[in-house]
């Protein structure tokens, strides 16, 4: 398939082009939903094009066709409270309210990139909802799942599309009305 200047293939035939975590969590995703799982794809990019407005040029992709994943915390009695929310790159995730009240926390802030990379197990500009520890919750704004959504593959060599209404079908997915805001003009 091709969609900008690129050629998509099956993600899982190429497992080269995939994170660990996130090759396992699409064979252990493939047991139960093949169907879905065989509407990944997977395509190589270069990685100094890995930012989404970059790779979005180089590759001439409509920007909305990304979705972002961002890591967010917050602790509630001392306990940690951890979410990946996947926002369209048109977006912005609503981290002071939405996401706030969703983890039930004071405050929530981004992860910093070496915490980030280090729970995720996939490089900084890569990382996916796909295969992220089960500690995560995976929160995805409504918007993402119409439409083609692409998405970090654990590396910055590559990105994966898929079908938004697959990617609302990703294990323990939440949709969320509202957990992004537009970005004003």
């Amino acid at each position: 398939m091709r969609l900008g200047t690129l050629e998509w293939s099956p993600a899982l035939d190429h497992p080269d082009l995939l994170a660990a975590p996130v090759h396992q969590a699409l064979l252990a995703w493939a047991q139960h939903a093949p169907d879905a799982v065989g509407q990944v794809l997977v395509t190589p990019i270069d990685p100094e094009q890995a930012d989404t407005a970059d790779m979005s040029a180089a590759y001439d992709l409509p920007l909305e066709a990304s979705a972002n994943c961002v890591l967010v915390a917050g602790k509630r009695n001392g306990e940690e409270r951890l979410a990946a929310a996947i926002v369209r790159a048109t977006t912005r995730a609503d981290v002071n309210s939405t996401i706030k009240r969703l983890l039930d926390v004071r405050k929530a802030s981004f992860l910093p990139a070496e915490r980030a990379v280090s729970d995720a197990g996939m490089e900084y500009g890569g990382i996916t909802p796909i295969g992220l520890p089960d500690q995560y919750r995976v929160l995805l704004d409504a918007r993402t799942t119409t439409g083609p959504a692409i998405i970090g593959s654990g590396i910055r060599g590559s990105k994966i599309l898929l079908p938004g209404e697959v990617l609302a079908e990703l294990p323990g997915a939440e949709l969320v009305d509202g957990l992004a805001k537009e970005i004003p003009a």
